[in-house]
């Protein structure tokens, strides 16, 4: 009896999992079109000043792009039972995710270099704002890089399997939705910084 309770509860959980995940996706999609319409508003001010994105930021955008393809092959090759090379997968998207939030610190560094700072006498509202949108993107990240460890260590103890794949796929559902939320914010500072 407690087989079948528990063996409805696991079926349960799954089929609850992805839409939440939607559903978390969605909000925090509404966040970040909520901050950057403050950007775009706060653009018409006097004060605003144009800057050039740092150099940093479009070589983070390579590595979280590189790091979504890694991901989905990590993915297909845990659904066809190639142990190793998802091993070898997760490692590299966990790397290249790692990469990426250094070149957003870089990218920070660079605009400190051009005179740009997040507060002080000397900060501007765009590169504030900037720097807040990018921190918490980032913060959404070290978010996926705690759900990237933990499914590299299921993976490490063989918890996954060609028919159960569940957290590794939502975890990859999460990553790719970073990817395309830093690639819309880019293009989005790209063309109204």
């Amino acid at each position: 009896m407690d087989n079948t309770v528990d063996l409805e509860l696991r079926e349960g959980r799954r089929k609850g999992a992805k839409p939440m995940m939607w559903i978390s996706m969605v909000s925090m999609t509404m966040m970040f079109a909520g901050l950057t319409s403050a950007y775009v508003i706060s653009s018409n001010r006097e004060d605003w000043v144009s800057f050039d994105l740092p150099m940093a930021f479009q070589w983070s955008t390579l590595c979280i792009l590189l790091s979504s393809i890694s991901y989905f092959v990590a993915k297909k090759t845990a659904k066809s039972g190639n142990k190793t090379m998802t091993t070898i997968m997760l490692l590299t998207t966990l790397v290249l995710g790692l990469g990426f939030v250094y070149g957003q610190f870089q990218g920070f560094h660079e605009l400190q270099d051009m005179g740009l700072y997040f507060t002080g006498p000397k900060s501007a509202v765009s590169s504030s704002m900037l720097m807040v949108i990018v921190f918490a993107h980032i913060l959404h990240v070290a978010v996926g890089l705690i759900s990237l460890l933990v499914v590299f260590y299921k993976q490490l103890r063989g918890l996954y399997t060609t028919e159960d794949t569940l957290g590794l796929e939502l975890g990859e559902i999460f990553w790719h939705f970073l990817d395309l939320l830093w690639i819309g914010l880019f293009c989005f500072f790209y063309f109204n910084t």
